[in-house]
C-alpha cells in the first residue's frame, strides 16, 4: 500500500481535528515531485513514512509526528538556506486553517525545523522525526551509496572542488557527534553502520 496515499493522509489529519484536507495532500504530493528531486523526492517521504510506521509506538503525540513528516522537506530548493523555515511555515499554516489547535501547529513547526539537524536537545518527538529522516546513513551500503550520487545531482550546480568540500563539512559533522542517533531503537539498529558508511563517504570524497 502506498504510505502517501489519500487515506492514510485523511486519517492522520482527523487525528488532529483538520478539516477539508484533501486539496492540500495535492499540493505537498506535487511539491514532493518537483524538479531537481533525486534524493529529497516523493520516495524519501515513502521511506520516512514507512520507518514511522515500525516506530510509531515511540511517539508522545503520533499524529503530530506523522504530520511533520509529511512537511520536513515539501519545499527543498539546494541553493536556498531556509528550506527547513519554509516548510515548517507551511506546516503552520496547514494546520491553524484547517481548524486545529495553535499547540498542535507549534509542535509540528517545531518539528519540521527540527530536521535542519543543527539543534540536539530535542523533545522526544522532535527525537523521533530527526531519527527516522537520518534512517538513510544507517542502509546497507548499496543504498547508502546511491543517496550519496542522488545528493551530489541534487547539488549539480556546485562545483565539484567546492562540493567537496561542503559536504565533507556536513559528513563531518555527524562523525563528530558523541551519537548520531537519539532514540535508543535507532541507535542500537543505525549508529554503527551509520558511521562506516560515513567514513566511506568520506574517504571516497577525498580521492575524487
Amino acid at each position: 500500500m502506498d504510505p502517501t496515499g489519500i487515506e492514510r493522509w485523511r486519517a492522520t489529519c482527523a487525528r488532529l481535528g483538520l478539516r477539508n484536507v484533501d486539496s492540500e495532500h495535492r499540493k505537498l504530493l506535487r511539491a514532493w515531485k518537483s524538479w531537481g528531486r533525486h534524493y529529497h523526492s516523493r520516495m524519501h517521504l515513502e521511506a520516512c513514512l514507512r520507518h514511522f510506521s515500525s516506530a510509531h509506538f515511540l511517539a508522545t503525540e503520533p499524529a503530530e509526528v506523522e504530520l511533520a513528516l509529511w512537511f520536513h522537506d515539501a519545499i527543498y530548493r539546494t541553493w536556498r538556506r531556509d528550506n527547513e523555515l519554509r516548510s515548517s511555515v507551511w506546516a503552520r499554516m496547514f494546520v491553524v486553517t484547517h481548524g486545529g489547535r495553535h499547540d498542535i501547529a507549534a509542535r509540528v513547526s517545531s518539528h519540521v525545523m527540527a530536521t535542519a539537524h543543527v539543534e540536539r536537545k530535542l523533545s522526544s518527538d522532535a527525537a523521533l522525526v530527526v531519527d527516522i529522516d537520518l534512517s538513510i546513513l544507517g542502509q546497507p551500503q548499496a543504498v547508502y551509496d546511491e543517496f550519496e550520487r542522488n545528493v551530489r545531482r541534487e547539488y549539480w550546480w556546485v562545483p565539484k572542488r567546492r562540493y567537496s568540500a561542503a559536504r565533507t563539512a556536513v559528513l563531518k559533522s555527524f562523525l563528530n557527534r558523541p551519537t548520531i542517533y537519539h532514540l535508543p531503537m535507532f541507535r542500537d539498529r543505525l549508529e554503527q553502520p551509520a558511521r562506516e558508511n560515513l567514513q566511506r563517504a568520506l574517504k571516497a570524497l577525498v580521492a575524487q
